[in-house]
């Protein structure tokens, strides 16, 4: 049985990608550059473009089981999954797709995310949506100022998250392809715990071995920062997200356990995994 993962290179592809090598599953990836993708010898590359759709047939010919990075192309891909034979696709999605989570900064993500997830269960093949919260990984908006030794700036030091990691993600998502029993389900995903903005700082501050200023600033300031590297409808969703969090924390959710059997990372552990990124 052959599986698909699409967006492979990615921070959660590339888990997904062990984690099915690890159950013995014949793996075979696309990418827009196969030269680059740099996986084992063990793991097919193919050429491919969820944007492209004449690159899809290839990548799918002789695929039970494929997991669907979320793109603009989902409804494409979904037809010619199904032309091909594919049986289940899991989809990475995202929690604001769930109706009780919409809000007025995410309310354009809601909807993409819901129109991916359709566009596979309109395909008549057998969809599981992974909908993870905030993802461990966005603390990496912080690295430019660390690595530098200046402030982490922010106007949100006391907005709390549970970060969730992103091999966790992975694992639900692989488990759902390879077990049965995930058919039509939504997992919406957290970390162990929940965790301040300012008490994240001070965790990668612990993994890498010294004080990291954090320094409050105002709404306004912040906005101007982020704006700098940031596309505007990006900045305002993750600024109104921040300040929905200060007096509404995230869940703290027992989905990964549920499903893969073990206990979800914790945000130090990532902490401690990624510290050449804040050196």
């Amino acid at each position: 049985m052959t599986f698909l993962v699409t967006g492979a290179t990615g921070s959660v592809g590339r888990h997904v990608v062990e984690h099915l090598r690890s159950a013995g599953a014949q793996v075979r990836i696309m990418t827009r550059n196969p030269g680059t993708a740099g996986f084992s010898p063990d793991v097919e590359v193919v050429r491919g473009d969820l944007g492209e759709p004449g690159t899809l047939a290839a990548a799918l010919d002789g695929v039970e089981r494929a997991y669907l990075f979320p793109h603009d192309g989902a409804a494409d891909f979904a037809e010619l999954a199904k032309s091909a034979g594919v049986r289940r696709i899991v989809v990475l999605s995202s929690a604001s797709a769930a109706a009780e989570n919409k809000r007025a900064h995410n309310a354009d993500s809601h909807t993409w995310h819901r129109a991916v997830e359709r566009a596979v269960e309109d395909s008549g093949i057998e969809c599981t949506a992974v909908r993870p919260g905030a993802f461990a990984g966005n603390s990496l908006i912080w690295a430019g100022a660390i690595q530098a030794g200046t402030a982490v700036r922010s106007a949100h030091g006391s907005a709390t998250q549970a970060p969730v990691h992103e091999a966790d993600i992975a694992a639900v998502a692989a488990t759902a392809l390879l077990e049965d029993g995930h058919a039509g389900a939504k997992y919406e995903l957290s970390g162990p715990a929940a965790i301040s903005i300012a008490d994240q700082v001070r965790t990668i501050g612990e993994a890498i071995g010294r004080d990291i200023p954090f320094e409050a600033v105002t709404a306004e300031q912040e906005r101007a920062e982020l704006a700098e590297f940031m596309p505007e409808d990006v900045v305002d969703m993750l600024l109104g997200y921040w300040a929905e969090s200060v007096d509404r924390p995230d869940p703290v959710l027992p989905t990964v356990e549920q499903v893969t059997g073990r206990p979800a990372r914790s945000f130090a552990q990532w902490a401690a995994e990624h510290t050449a990124d804040f050196r």
